[in-house]
């Protein structure tokens, strides 16, 4: 459900946990899940609002799937973006139907293609999420992507491994039938990386390679490790 706090509350617990450490910081304020792109337009814009007059926030970052992102709304981002930072960014996970099908995303390739394309035009930055070893995919498939999405006029790519979370339909059918995922070890998935790197488009900025869920709802891979001691592996 929808958390009870206002956005301004929001903000002030997150800058609170790192102003001590860095005051002179500057933030963005990040939209995703329930914030974004689902509730009525002027509602998200007072949203938005709200956000930008918080003291130290510089930007916005939105994030949501590529099939929820009206036109009318893309116009305010337009207009918005000659005036503070804005970055929408999609979470596409792979550039196969097949995949998209496989792991129920209920959009398309293509779904996504057509969301980049029409922020771009409005010459607001994009950026793309990626899962790298989606039940599936061979290596060849995941480098696939790197060179599908360097097509495509975007400012930023997260990428993250594939996650088996507590509590999740994946989680499920990972107990049922665990030969159906290939999930990688460190290393591998480190040298996967760089490979991936290597076929991007150079003038993309690469935001994340990794993500670690609490472990208290992460099944695999434990990696033990925090996201930049593997950021300075690859």
């Amino acid at each position: 459900g929808k958390p009870t706090k206002s956005i301004s509350e929001q903000l002030a617990d997150g800058i609170s946990f790192f102003s001590h450490k860095y005051p002179e910081m500057k933030y963005l304020a990040y939209f995703q899940s329930y914030t974004n792109t689902y509730d009525s337009i002027q509602k998200l814009i007072e949203m938005y609002e709200e956000a930008l007059a918080y003291p130290d926030v510089v930007g916005i970052i939105i994030g949501t799937r590529p099939d929820c992102m009206p036109d009318e709304l893309l116009d305010y981002f337009a207009e918005l973006n000659k005036k503070t930072f804005v970055l929408i960014e999609y979470g596409v996970e792979s550039t196969l139907n097949k995949t998209l099908e496989r792991v129920n995303r209920q959009h398309t390739w293509e779904e996504s293609v057509e969301a980049i394309t029409r922020t771009a035009e409005r010459e607001v930055p994009v950026g793309v999420h990626l899962i790298l070893g989606l039940p599936g995919e061979t290596d060849e498939d995941i480098l696939s992507h790197a060179v599908e999405i360097s097509k495509l006029p975007l400012t930023t790519v997260k990428l993250h491994q594939l996650q088996i979370i507590r509590g999740t339909a994946m989680a499920k059918e990972f107990r049922l039938l665990p030969e159906s995922f290939h999930l990688f070890g460190l290393e591998e998935y480190v040298d996967l990386c760089v490979d991936f790197a290597e076929r991007l488009n150079p003038d993309f900025y690469i935001e994340r390679f990794a993500s670690q869920s609490p472990k208290s709802l992460l099944i695999a891979p434990d990696w033990g490790l925090k996201n930049y001691e593997l950021t300075e592996k690859v």
